[in-house]
């Protein structure tokens, strides 16, 4: 016959405290600077939250460009909240192709775009990856779900897509790119697209198709031809 287990107490062996204690000495942690941590620490900011997450040498982007920051406002008008009372959220809205010379500041100006959005109390979910990595992440190879991968870039709220064009041309980046391009085309999902190539040189990288649909659903900000990492040495 079963019987039942009466239920444990604190005063039935070592405490939680104890037990607690026991795993963050095994860790290396001394309990009494734990229990020193005030109980009303203040949190991150959205703002420094967002900068741990960027890569080191854009975590102080901020956007100045004109059109950069409009895009920006753009986006923030569009957010929705998923709830009464929830932060407003990216949704959907307009795309930006930022074209220009290698060091011209596109990049800088993407990842401060984010943080536009984040100061104006707007939550958004992104990501960044340059389209040189993103097609080595799709190319088919044992472990990887590449139809997963590619879903996960299509979907997310917010994309920036750097060097879009510097990888070599071939039938498989065209028909990945468009793949890409085309879903956030049809569901207007906010893009910033970075580039060297004039959209001719783009056409001939990736087709009629890719070309086309960043035409409509992007507007075009051109940088200045200066070299800025070039100039920030020679200084």
């Amino acid at each position: 016959m079963r019987t039942r287990r009466e239920p444990h107490t604190l005063a039935d062996g070592p405490s939680v405290l104890d037990r607690m204690a026991r795993i963050l000495a095994a860790r290396g942690i001394d309990r009494a600077t734990v229990e020193a941590l005030p109980d009303d620490a203040e949190p991150f900011s959205a703002d420094e939250a967002l900068s741990a997450g960027l890569p080191p040498r854009y975590r102080d982007a901020t956007a100045e460009h004109p059109l950069v920051l409009a895009w920006a406002r753009q986006v923030a008008d569009q957010a929705t909240a998923p709830s009464t009372g929830a932060r407003r959220q990216v949704t959907t809205g307009p795309s930006l192709l930022m074209a220009g010379v290698t060091g011209a500041g596109k990049t800088h100006e993407a990842y401060g775009a984010v943080r536009a959005l984040v100061q104006a109390g707007i939550g958004v979910r992104w990501r960044a990856t340059t389209a040189a990595d993103l097609y080595a992440e799709l190319r088919p190879s044992s472990g990887t779900d590449s139809e997963r991968v590619l879903a996960a870039y299509s979907r997310v709220p917010l994309l920036i897509l750097d060097d879009l064009g510097a990888a070599k041309a071939s039938e498989f980046v065209e028909e990945q790119t468009y793949r890409l391009i085309n879903r956030r085309y049809n569901h207007c999902l906010p893009t910033l697209i970075t580039t060297n190539l004039a959209i001719k040189d783009l056409r001939t990288c990736l087709g009629d198709r890719v070309t086309s649909r960043l035409a409509e659903m992007t507007t075009r900000v051109s940088f200045e031809p200066v070299d800025r990492r070039r100039l920030q040495r020679a200084a």
